[in-house]
């Protein structure tokens, strides 16, 4: 998933979400434009990965980040659709956004994310490079801490865009059994300028459950009134060691029928 200042964010970028939702989609309740996604990061962002223990680095949950980082080498794409059910009139939206992360050495990866949101006005292209180290690491007690940082850049209508980034640090504690599940906690701040009333500091969280080798159950929150603000309940299941696919709904933590569906498909080379 992806994390991403655009829409819920964003999988292996935050992805971190998205990349992968905007904060006011909602014309009934507000005027404000859609806002580009991360990490969820950002996933903040971030924030978009596999979902089960038998495949290959989740860099993001849903929209946050994920403590795992990509092997040196490794190539993760990913393709993301997420709209929210409504006429252009009343606020809905397609946001596509192909992804690409790279593994470096050192616990260390590097991604773009770039996002094209159809809507009733015009939105800007924006492209989303971000990075990620994992500076802790304890297999034995299951523990991993990891900080990054997502930059989202405007390309086209840069009048209506803005340059903002999502700073993060977090940690996961993994359970031992067969499906054991993953919490990850954490904090995120914004950076740049946004509207007035947007809250640029916050926590995520996420829980991971393996259900077996094929299907998860995951979801994960970024809080705050901003474009990372969702919860986002979902499933993944993992097509094969290289390919997953998997797919949830995002609500918003403001704003009557602040919502998407987000279906994202990624394969590691």
């Amino acid at each position: 998933m992806q994390l991403a200042l655009y829409n819920p964010q964003p999988r292996a970028a935050i992805a971190l979400l998205p990349d992968c939702l905007s904060v006011a989609n909602q014309r009934e309740d507000t005027s404000v434009k859609v806002l580009q996604r991360i990490i969820p990061p950002a996933l903040l962002a971030a924030c978009l990965v596999a979902l089960s223990s038998s495949a290959a680095a989740q860099s993001t949950i849903f929209n946050i980040p994920s403590t795992d980082v990509q092997a040196p080498g490794k190539v993760y794409l990913e393709a993301d659709f997420i709209t929210h059910f409504a006429s252009y009139a009343n606020g809905g939206y397609q946001t596509y956004a192909p992804r690409v992360v790279v593994g470096l050495p050192g616990n260390t990866e590097v991604g773009v994310n770039v996002v094209h949101t159809r809507a009733d006005s015009p939105q800007p292209i924006a492209v989303q490079p971000n990075f990620k180290w994992k500076f802790y690491a304890n297999e034995k007690r299951g523990l991993a801490a990891a900080t990054g940082v997502l930059l989202s850049v405007p390309l086209t209508r840069r009048s209506d865009g803005r340059t903002t980034g999502l700073v993060y640090v977090l940690g996961s504690k993994s359970f031992a059994a067969k499906h054991g599940p993953r919490l990850t906690f954490g904090g995120y701040q914004l950076v740049g300028r946004f509207d007035e009333g947007t809250d640029k500091t916050g926590v995520l969280a996420g829980f991971e459950q393996p259900l077996n080798k094929t299907f998860s159950f995951v979801t994960d929150w970024f809080s705050g009134n901003n474009a990372f603000g969702y919860v986002t309940p979902g499933m993944g299941i993992t097509l094969s060691p290289k390919n997953n696919i998997f797919a949830g709904y995002s609500f918003g933590n403001q704003g009557r029928g602040n919502n998407a569906l987000g279906v994202y498909y990624g394969h590691t080379f």
